[in-house]
């Protein structure tokens, strides 16, 4: 394990959004023993890996960043299935690659997302109709109130839309997860109009993994929802709202103020809305935000709030509120972040 040194940098070179302030102490650790130790000292703790779902104070994090940077992926086939031990600081987007490389299906239309395969569960990941919870067996985490390592099989592990046991929760740290894939090559059934369209197959129809994947990365590419230093676009933290559920009844107030929604079936009778929709006709558009700032909504997407070079974590929450507020005050709906907010709130 290594410890910086007393300068330390800022969390801003840690994340996506390339903003934070700040850590009182950093900590990289390359392997499982390391990650225990380093957040067992009873003081507060904050873990990351890609630092691609978290919005960090302009003051920063005042106890140990622990930074995982453990990796591997391990492999044992079983019959027409696969499963992949992946340790929690192996980048995403490489665990895809080596699923779509090999003829294992389940994680292809993940493909492009930023950040480490340890965050998945945590928020359980989902785009263009996958969702990690459908592919994961067990998390394997070291438990801070008991002291030991535990194994959480899918059903403990609280999956809901965003959402799971981890996530608002400083009890587990995140090792390992283990996925159970098909062996296949061909991708789980399209379920994302969008997806089916563009690869030209029939929405519950399939298409070669490599196909899925080429086509998940040059949408996530068109939305700036890749990775890219020289594309202002990208330097977010993806979706900064989750899409809203919602009661039934809640959904006519929204059709009168601005015409039929994008909506979903949800659980208990619910409904999902497009919180992208609701952005756009509450006023918001893409690119929107005051250049002073240097904060905006993304050219390319609305769900997006983009750092422009010179922006603040303050001037980002700013503007998040200033969404908020705005969809509220049209449409009656509540939006709620999809990042963590360290040492800050909205």
């Amino acid at each position: 394990m290594s410890e910086a040194a007393a300068s330390v940098p800022s969390l801003a070179d840690l994340t996506t959004l390339r903003l934070g302030g700040p850590a009182g102490e950093l900590v990289e650790v390359t392997s499982e023993e390391e990650a225990v130790n380093a957040v067992r000292t009873g003081k507060p703790v904050l873990v990351l890996a890609g630092g691609s779902n978290v919005v960090i104070a302009d003051e920063g994090f005042p106890g140990t960043v622990v930074l995982l940077r453990q990796r591997g992926i391990h492999v044992r086939e079983e019959g027409g299935t696969v499963r992949l031990t992946v340790q929690a600081g192996q980048p995403w987007d490489e665990v895809a690659a080596v699923a779509v490389a090999n003829g294992w299906a389940g994680i292809e239309s993940l493909s492009g997302i930023p950040g480490s395969a340890g965050a998945t569960p945590i928020q359980n990941v989902g785009a263009y109709g996958q969702e990690v919870a459908e592919t994961i067996t067990a998390v394997r985490a070291y438990d801070r109130v008991s002291d030991e390592i535990v194994t959480l099989p899918r059903d403990a592990c609280g999956f809901a839309y965003r959402t799971s046991v981890f996530k608002h929760n400083e009890r587990f740290v995140v090792l390992s997860v283990t996925f159970e894939l098909a062996v296949s090559p061909l991708s789980t059934p399209i379920r994302y109009a969008e997806l089916a369209r563009t690869l030209g197959v029939q929405a519950g129809e399939s298409a070669p993994l490599a196909d899925v994947r080429e086509t998940v990365l040059k949408l996530r590419a068109g939305k700036g929802m890749v990775l890219d230093p020289s594309d202002r676009d990208t330097f977010s933290v993806g979706s900064f709202f989750t899409n809203p559920v919602v009661a039934a009844d809640a959904v006519e107030p929204v059709r009168r103020a601005a015409g039929e929604p994008p909506a979903w079936p949800a659980p208990d009778g619910m409904v999902k809305l497009s919180a992208a929709w609701l952005i756009e006709r509450a006023g918001f558009g893409k690119g929107y935000g005051d250049p002073a700032s240097g904060v905006a909504l993304s050219g390319k997407h609305t769900l997006a709030l983009t750092n422009r070079g010179t922006g603040t974590t303050a001037a980002l929450l700013g503007l998040a509120r200033e969404i908020q507020h705005g969809v509220k005050d049209r449409f009656g709906v509540q939006l709620h972040p999809e990042p963590v907010l360290v040492n800050c709130s909205l």
